[in-house]
This record gives structure tokens, C-alpha cells and sequence, in this order.
């Protein structure tokens, strides 16, 4: 009988741990976001001023051509049939055809998606590698309010870096480095020095935002107590820094970091038509011009579904660096 209750006991704490209970919340946000924002993506064609069969046939059409080509695209059916035909075009990668190009949706983002992925990724490596220890030497040199000047100056030039839009910064960078100096190329993806203008375009501002961050929470950490055991201990900076410091700025730095690499991909549109980059942010700027609405529908899907599952993903590994997360959040 012991055993038996003890099994329960244990069971019930199973299927009522925080942990459990706060990943079921929130895959299930995630899901419902996941919902919304393929049924706005849906419903953006149908409030598109415009006939999508006109377009997809041509303007020079004829009425019986255009007619041909709806019922072929299925406009003709009840927008539910409709809905529902667009869920399982995604649950079968079936995203229908490019008017453009007449290629398959799904093929054209296989073919574009690696790109601005390099691009996001490579941006948010840079921001990580110039953020964190910016941070923490600034929170090293200004703790207990020292250095004024130093402080003054590191606010206002982060201040006005993490304002600049990435659309202006691309801009600069392509005047100073590519046409009055010629150093780095315009344009295009070819090879690692295509990389270097576009990188530093996507991330300079959320490098200065993550600085400003990273300094707060040092500075934060410096005012521990478990801090001001360590230095009394004499320890060496390098460890007192790297073994007590660090790790308590990583929960922080990784959410933010989190939240930035999706901002990032979304700042991936402007950045890629300043520098012509072969990615998604041109391409979903030319279908609108085009009016290929297939096409800008699966590239919204595709941002928005990419935005949610970093924002998933980062909260997971949130409980797994740091349990209380789970705990704080039931």
C-alpha cells in the first residue's frame, strides 16, 4: 500500500512539475501565434485590391482566360474551402506557384532561405562577440561611479549607434567602404568580404543595445554580495570576471540575444536591398511590386513562423540554464 501511494505521489509530481507545465503553455502560445499568423497571411490576398487571377493570368488576358485560371488557383471555391485548402498546402510544402517565376513557392524559399540565414546568424555571432566582453569592461570600469567621463561617453555613443536604422547604416557603409574606397564589394554574395558590410549594417545597433545591457547587469552582479566575498579573497580579475561574473550575465545576455536574432532576420528585408543580397528580404520585395501574392504569403509564413520558434527555443533553454525561470513563470 506504501509503495502503491508512493508511485502515485510521484506520478502526480510528474504530470504538475513547473517545468512540464510551463513548456505545455508555451508550445501552446506558440501554436496559437503559429495559427494567426497563417490565417492573416491568408487573409492579406483577400484584402489586396486586385483580381490574383487577373495577375496570375496577365493583364492582356482574356476574360475567359482569367476565368479558367481562377477556378485552376481555386479562387472560385467559398473562402473556408479556401482556408482550409491553404492548411494543407502547408501541411504538404504544397505553398502552390510563383505567377513570376512558375516555379513552386516552396522551392523558390529552399533556394533564397539559406542566405538570409547565413546573413541573421552571422549578424547576431558579431553582436554576441563585440556585446559581451564591451559590457562587462565598461561595467568593470565605471562600477561604483567611476569614471564619469568614461560613462558619459560609452552612453552617448551607444545611445546614438543603437538608434541608427539598418537601412541608414547600410547606406554609410556602402559610401564609405564600397564607392569612395572601393575596398569591399556593393553588392551581390560572393565570397567572405560580400559578408563584412552587410554583417556590421544588420548589426550595429543591436551591438550597442546589448552593450548598454550587458554593462547594466554587470554592474548589477558587482553589487552582490557573493562578489564582494570574492575580492576580498583577493581574487584576480580574470576569475572574478570570468567564473562569477559571466555566468550570471548569461541568462540575460541569451534572452536578449534571442529576442535579437529574430529581430534580425526581420531586419534582413532592408539590409538585403541595400546590398542586393540574393536572400528573402529581396525577394519578398519584389513579389510585392509583382503582385505575386503566393509567393509573399509563404515569405511572410516563413518569417513569422522563423520569429516564433527562436522565441521558443530560447525560452527552453532558459529553463535548462536556469530552472527558476520555470518556476517564476507557473
Amino acid at each position: 500500500m506504501l509503495a502503491t501511494t508512493t508511485v502515485l505521489a510521484s506520478t502526480q509530481g510528474w504530470w504538475t512539475h513547473p517545468w512540464l507545465i510551463y513548456l505545455i503553455r508555451r508550445s501552446a502560445y506558440f501554436i496559437a501565434s503559429l495559427v494567426l499568423l497563417v490565417t492573416l497571411s491568408f487573409l492579406l490576398v483577400q484584402l489586396i485590391p486586385g483580381d490574383p487571377a487577373r495577375v496570375s493570368a496577365g493583364e492582356m488576358a482574356s476574360p475567359e482566360v482569367v476565368e479558367a485560371r481562377r477556378v485552376e488557383l481555386g479562387l472560385d471555391r467559398p473562402l473556408i474551402i479556401q482556408y482550409l485548402s491553404f492548411w494543407r498546402g502547408l501541411f504538404t510544402a504544397d505553398l502552390g506557384v510563383s505567377y513570376n517565376s512558375r516555379l513552386p513557392v516552396i522551392d523558390v524559399i529552399l533556394a533564397r532561405a539559406p542566405a538570409t540565414l547565413e546573413l541573421a546568424l552571422a549578424a547576431v555571432a558579431l553582436v554576441l562577440v563585440i556585446a559581451v566582453p564591451l559590457g562587462l569592461a565598461f561595467g568593470a570600469l565605471t562600477r561604483g561611479e567611476r569614471r564619469r567621463g568614461v560613462e558619459a561617453g560609452f552612453t552617448a555613443v551607444s545611445a546614438i549607434l543603437a538608434v541608427i536604422p539598418e537601412f541608414l547604416a547600410g547606406v554609410l557603409l556602402v559610401y564609405a567602404f564600397a564607392v569612395s574606397s572601393q575596398l569591399l564589394p556593393v553588392a551581390g554574395r560572393s565570397g567572405l568580404s560580400s559578408y563584412i558590410l552587410p554583417v556590421i549594417a544588420l548589426s550595429l545597433g543591436p551591438s550597442a543595445a546589448l552593450t548598454r545591457i550587458v554593462r547594466a547587469e554587470t554592474l548589477t552582479v558587482l553589487e552582490q554580495g557573493y562578489i564582494r566575498t570574492a575580492r576580498s579573497k583577493r581574487m584576480g580579475p580574470i576569475r572574478l570576471y570570468g567564473r562569477h561574473v559571466l555566468p550570471n550575465l548569461l541568462t540575460s545576455t541569451f534572452t536578449i540575444g534571442g529576442l535579437l536574432l529574430g529581430g534580425m532576420i526581420a531586419g534582413t528585408v532592408l539590409v538585403e536591398n541595400v546590398f542586393a543580397w540574393p536572400g528573402l528580404g529581396t525577394t519578398i520585395v519584389d513579389s510585392i511590386q509583382d503582385k505575386d501574392y503566393p509567393l509573399v504569403q509563404a515569405i511572410i509564413i516563413f518569417y513569422g513562423a522563423v520569429v516564433l520558434l527562436i522565441n521558443l527555443v530560447v525560452d527552453v533553454l532558459l529553463i535548462l540554464l536556469d530552472p527558476r525561470t520555470a518556476l517564476d513563470k507557473s
